[in-house]
């Protein structure tokens, strides 16, 4: 699928870095760079970005701290941290889509671009749920490696997935034929909330 037209912020303090991943999407999308976490803020104010690829630790306004205004301001984007820090399970609280490690390279970053504009797609309730699945999925990743214990935030986590499954069940139980067709068409392989 091409998402030709969509807008993607690229931000991170190392300017070469911005470059390569700028230089790797241009072909597909509008490419803005960044290289402080206020002009990414300034940019967000005056364009209309779909996608954020935003670095979690920044000098001055950290990635943190710029993702924390942005779900503050409610800008209409999806976010991906991409970023060398480590997950921990503070990543629950985080209003992130997406975490890629670094070093990334030109497949997942792509990938990952095209995913969260899929997913842009989405209602609210069904974006939350690939996210909340997201840092699952990254949690459990790095306890299998023995790089974090999981704790209660992480049982609270798979609550909150439970929860909007649910939600999202009762809703499609309501649907007619035609409107579970309609919400569900663009949904890759089919899935519907649940395994």
């Amino acid at each position: 699928m091409t998402n030709t037209g969509a807008e993607v912020l690229v931000v991170d303090d190392d300017e070469a870095l911005t470059d390569v991943y700028a230089a790797w999407l241009d072909d597909e999308y509008d490419v803005v760079t960044a290289t402080t976490g206020s002009v990414a803020l300034d940019t967000l104010d005056t364009d209309d970005v779909d996608v954020v690829l935003l670095d979690r630790r920044m000098p001055g306004l950290s990635g943190e701290d710029v993702l924390e205004r942005i779900r503050h301001a409610e800008y209409e984007c999806r976010v991906a941290m991409v970023t060398g820090v480590r997950p921990n399970t503070d990543v629950v609280e985080l209003g992130f889509d997406e975490y890629l490690l670094k070093p990334v390279d030109r497949d997942d970053l792509t990938s990952t671009v095209e995913t969260l504009l899929d997913r842009s797609k989405y209602d609210d309730k069904l974006q939350e749920l690939y996210s909340l699945m997201s840092k699952r999925a990254l949690l459990e990743s790095e306890a299998e490696d023995g790089s974090i214990q999981l704790d209660t935030s992480y049982e609270d986590l798979v609550d909150r997935i439970e929860d909007l499954r649910s939600q999202i069940n009762d809703t499609v139980t309501d649907f007619g034929h035609d409107d579970f067709r309609v919400a569900f068409r663009d949904l890759p392989n089919g899935q519907t909330g649940s395994d």
